[in-house]
């Protein structure tokens, strides 16, 4: 990542452990931002209520993210080749998103994040399901896309197109 010290960043030792997670440091450690995508079992409540506003007067998720680091306890992933965050935290970064969206939706004519699409592709929902969703959206694009993925017959497990 080019800005890193926009977001939180994580360190990692040679094997791939996480060392450090810090919020916007001015000298970050790495560029591997954390880019907000978590996933927490049911005790980040009680850790929540153990931390301190920041200087900015907020509960810093990062804050979360170190006591689990501290418990031996926090997980992280890369997103691999392929994947693409798009924050959209500043007015440019927000044009950015909508550009790099409606490019990949206007050239490979698929939708990002269509979650019909997706839970259909993985077995989650039914066929039945997925015309559904195409009816009660029939009059605008959105709904027009799901009944283009219901005639060609997708199947679960397929992995869409």
């Amino acid at each position: 990542m080019r800005d890193p010290e926009r977001y939180g960043v994580v360190e990692f030792d040679d094997a791939g452990r996480v060392l450090s997670i810090e919020e916007k440091p001015k000298t970050p450690k790495s560029n591997y931002a954390v880019v907000g995508l978590y996933f927490f079992d049911n005790r980040v409540i009680e850790v929540a209520k153990t931390i301190k506003p920041s200087a900015r007067g907020e509960l810093e998720i990062t804050d979360v993210n170190r006591i689990y680091l501290q418990n031996q306890q926090l997980a992280v992933r890369l997103l691999g080749r392929g994947f693409a965050w798009l924050d959209t935290g500043t007015y440019e970064s927000l044009l950015d998103a909508a550009s790099f969206v409606k490019t990949i939706q206007d050239r490979q004519g698929f939708k990002i994040a269509c979650l019909e699409e997706i839970a259909f592709g993985k077995g989650w929902i039914t066929a039945g399901r997925l015309q559904e969703q195409a009816r009660l959206n029939r009059k605008n694009e959105y709904g027009q896309y799901l009944s283009s993925l219901a005639k060609e017959k997708m199947t679960p497990f397929s992995g869409g197109r």
